[in-house]
């Protein structure tokens, strides 16, 4: 008999596609299922749940919360987690304590220390300003230049003393009939402090170095 709509209302759950079967649990597996529950520690309320399931031949539960009071919380519940709980694409692992105190972390920061201020200097600047309005004009190096000759002198002038004391023992040892053992060895060291002599000043290494040779020629000279 042909409709007038073509459209036939279904009851929800019937159909060709939608023909659910209540599943037929034998009685050792609801046994075992007890004992699992025993021995898990369920609530009596997860009990309870698992209980009404089995009677119905519905599908066993996936999850079963713990009170009544937790049914409602479960959306919220798995939204904050989603939320929360970051994604770790590796596992961490601890490093061994010998790599920790191989490296730079037990080590403390060597101490460096700075250049420390002169205050008098400071202050004294300070007062030039309030005064002047300016900066002190900075001191000159020229005293440190003029100091330098008159240390060239003073070497020049100890070279020489070291030279006459190498002559005078060489004279000594001389008289003594051993003159040939240290001949070599002083006029050696008088030669070093001749050509020392000569890079301070030419001249009077020259006039040293003529003294020594008539020295040389007559030694009752000396």
């Amino acid at each position: 008999m042909p409709l007038k709509d073509g459209n036939v209302n279904v009851p929800t759950g019937t159909g060709f596609w939608n023909n659910a079967k209540p599943v037929q649990y034998s009685k050792e597996t609801q046994d075992l299922l007890r004992v699992m529950m025993q021995e898990s520690k369920l609530t009596n309320f997860q009990q309870r749940q698992i209980r009404e399931r089995l009677q119905c031949g519905d599908t066993l539960p996936t999850q079963c919360h713990p009170s009544s009071s937790n049914m409602g919380q479960k959306k919220n519940i798995v939204k904050i987690q989603r939320t929360n709980v970051p994604i770790q694409c590796s596992r961490p692992s601890l490093r061994p304590a010998e790599k920790c105190r191989a490296g730079d972390a037990y080590s403390r920061e060597k101490f460096h220390p700075h250049p420390t201020r002169d205050l008098n200097k400071e202050k004294s600047r300070l007062q030039n300003i309030m005064a002047t309005g300016s900066e002190p004009p900075e001191p000159k190096h020229a005293a440190a230049q003029r100091d330098d000759p008159v240390e060239e002198r003073d070497r020049f002038d100890e070279l020489v003393a070291e030279i006459q004391e190498r002559w005078a023992f060489l004279a000594e040892m001389e008289a003594l009939g051993r003159g040939k053992q240290y001949s070599n060895m002083i006029n050696t060291e008088i030669s070093q402090k001749l050509r020392e002599m000569e890079r301070i000043d030419k001249k009077r290494s020259s006039e040293l170095r003529d003294a020594l040779q008539y020295s040389t020629a007559n030694p009752d000279s000396i």
